[in-house]
């Protein structure tokens, strides 16, 4: 990872008070671990561009893809400590560190977007509080498109990818890894097309857009439209970093990702049916999974569903009972 120094945000702040009234312009880090082209990645340079306009320049956020300034893994610390000020990371992988960041990771508890944004109203409340504590603040969620299975060979049943090596990037993933009777291996997606060209994976569970942005078509040959579920990216800025800011800045920042997390929810839905498109252009075969392969992982998803209550205690218990309501 690249070595940057920041100035510390007490002299940062003491900085914007003594320059009270003259213009202060402020450059910013924002890493992300997805590729120029991805979903995501499209929808944050549109809220940096939204936030140079609005401040008149006086934050300038520079946007690093593809994870070529901070690893994913590292994202979380990196805003934490200030080495960058804010970022993108996907929030179930941070279900190790607590169970309710996984809540958009369960099985077919919420497969559609109009589902997916109801778990997101319901669970913001108890994510946004557990970033506050390690002192980050959410600025915008982004969903991504249903997760699809991408298999090498036709799938009728668990049976067919019994004993074959799954890629997985959450916890949530690999325990369905397990369930399914396959082999869990953790490879984050800039590393996909590598390992599928290798050996290292047979099999995973991704959205259209990842599937499109990796171009999967050169190492997997059906996709089975089985949405198990739809991750969400978060947006987070230091805490303190936000809080040094003046008021108006702040109201910019805040303005504009309320609007972006609109047009990301919107720009998801609508481009997953292109994403689906393109990959039918380039050879991939799209199936609907079969009723039994269907029941089958419905079966896991109620597994899993129960599990996570257990792990996430009162607040999960609190998130699915209000959602299924």
């Amino acid at each position: 990872m690249n070595t940057i120094t920041r100035i510390p945000v007490a002299a940062a702040a003491l900085g914007l008070g003594l320059l009270a009234g003259t213009a202060f312009a402020e450059t910013w880090d924002m890493p992300t671990p997805y590729p120029d082209g991805a979903l995501t990645t499209g929808i944050v340079r549109d809220f940096a561009a939204a936030v140079k306009a609005s401040t008149g320049g006086k934050i300038d956020i520079t946007v690093h893809s593809n994870g070529s300034l901070v690893r994913h893994p590292e994202i979380k610390r990196a805003v934490q400590t200030q080495q960058v000020q804010l970022g993108e990371l996907l929030i179930s992988s941070l279900s190790n560190d607590d169970p309710v960041f996984g809540v958009d990771a369960i099985p077919f508890l919420a497969s559609s977007y109009d589902a997916a944004k109801k778990l997101d109203s319901l669970s913001r409340p108890y994510i946004d509080q557990r970033f506050a504590k390690v002192r980050l603040k959410v600025l915008f969620t982004i969903p991504w498109p249903p997760q699809g299975l991408y298999t090498k060979k036709e799938v009728d049943s668990l049976a067919d990818l019994k004993g074959i090596k799954f890629r997985t990037y959450n916890p949530a993933t690999s325990r369905l890894a397990d369930l399914a009777g396959t082999i869990p291996t953790k490879i984050e997606v800039a590393e996909l097309a590598q390992a599928f060209g290798t050996g290292l994976v047979d099999a995973m569970l991704t959205s259209s857009a990842t599937g499109v942005d990796t171009k999967s078509w050169e190492f997997i040959s059906h996709f089975y439209d089985v949405q198990a579920w739809l991750p969400r990216s978060v947006i987070v800025v230091n805490a303190e970093v936000f809080k040094a800011l003046p008021e108006d800045q702040q109201k910019a920042l805040t303005d504009a990702a309320a609007a972006l997390e609109t047009k990301g929810w919107a720009t998801s839905r609508q481009r997953n049916e292109e994403f689906k498109k393109i990959l039918a252009d380039h050879g991939v075969s799209l199936h609907q999974p079969s009723q039994t392969l269907g029941d089958e992982l419905a079966k896991i998803g109620a597994i899993m569903t129960a599990e996570w209550i257990k792990t996430a205690g009162a607040d999960g218990q609190a998130i699915v009972e209000a959602f299924h309501r």
